[in-house]
């Protein structure tokens, strides 16, 4: 059944549909029952689903995100909607790269709404997206965050198929994220990639084929420093990568920029685990999923 969005608490802008093409609709909340948190409510039309979710350690719970077709075509429309009630603790990650195909003329569009609230910690921990030449994408992420909420959440983003010596040598690629705190918006940037085939046209990348972008809420000082130790000591042993670090009005932002999916997870990995040591004094059990 479609979503009633009023019963499930969200508010959201409803994707048009103008032809056949792949329309899905996923709403996940999460909760704590009986000292664990567990997926409370799922809803779904189409082909956007979940694994059963697991408890992959004390507290945690792990969730994969499948988009079953295997990629996104010009004309497609995906809405996925992910809550976390106060005492939850979620991870939502997903199997395998995403990927947005060639387009004939039609744009695909993908919106990404996440709600935290006071005493939840959400962690959004996809796996990369994959642009091929010529696709046409419109991304749009709302991150909803209160007083007391934990956020953690990156996206990896590879324009064209650099193993393949294959560049984004056309396309038209445009997003835009925005976080807000108590309802008021502390962040907000946009994407836009076109034609990125020759280098002086990639400007905003500098030449490197993908982007990592991660975003962590409360932060200070204090963590940024030890972030960007983790970053330094991790660019200190690999070559061809780029990386920076700021704070935006408590909200931590990292850029990654590099050649190769494995150098930006490996990268993002050191951060969240140095995040959780920090949080929590341990390191966080990593998805099984990432280690295939």
């Amino acid at each position: 059944m479609p979503f009633d969005n009023s019963r499930a608490g969200v508010s959201v802008s409803v994707i048009p549909v103008t032809h056949a093409n792949w329309r899905a609709r996923l709403y996940l909340r999460y909760g704590p029952r009986r000292g664990q948190t567990r997926l409370l409510q799922r809803e779904q039309f189409g082909p956007l689903l979940v694994q059963r979710p697991f408890q992959a350690e004390a507290g945690v719970c792990h969730t994969y995100l499948l988009h079953p077709p295997g990629g996104v075509v010009g004309g497609d429309q995906l809405q996925i909607i992910i809550a976390a009630d106060s005492g939850a603790h979620s991870l939502v990650t997903t199997p395998g790269a995403g990927k947005f195909y060639r387009s004939g003329g039609q744009y695909a569009a993908q919106q990404l709404q996440l709600q935290v609230a006071d005493g939840a910690l959400l962690e959004w921990l996809p796996q990369e997206t994959l642009f091929f030449p010529g696709a046409c994408a419109r991304l749009e992420t709302r991150i909803e965050l209160v007083t007391g909420a934990r956020f953690i959440g990156w996206e990896m983003l590879c324009f064209g198929r650099p193993v393949l010596k294959e560049r984004f040598s056309h396309g038209d690629i445009r997003g835009r994220s925005q976080i807000y705190l108590d309802g008021e918006l502390r962040l907000s940037e946009g994407l836009f990639v076109q034609q990125a085939g020759n280098p002086e046209q990639l400007a905003g990348l500098q030449t490197y084929p993908m982007q990592g972008n991660c975003y962590v809420f409360p932060a200070d000082a204090q963590l940024l420093a030890l972030v960007r130790q983790a970053l330094t000591a991790f660019a200190a042993d690999t070559s061809d990568f780029e990386y920076g670090a700021t704070l935006v009005d408590g909200i931590l932002c990292i850029r990654l920029l590099g050649h190769q999916t494995e150098v930006l997870m490996t990268a993002l990995i050191a951060v969240w685990q140095q995040i959780h040591q920090h949080w929590h004094g341990r390191l966080p059990q990593p998805p099984r999923i990432w280690a295939t």
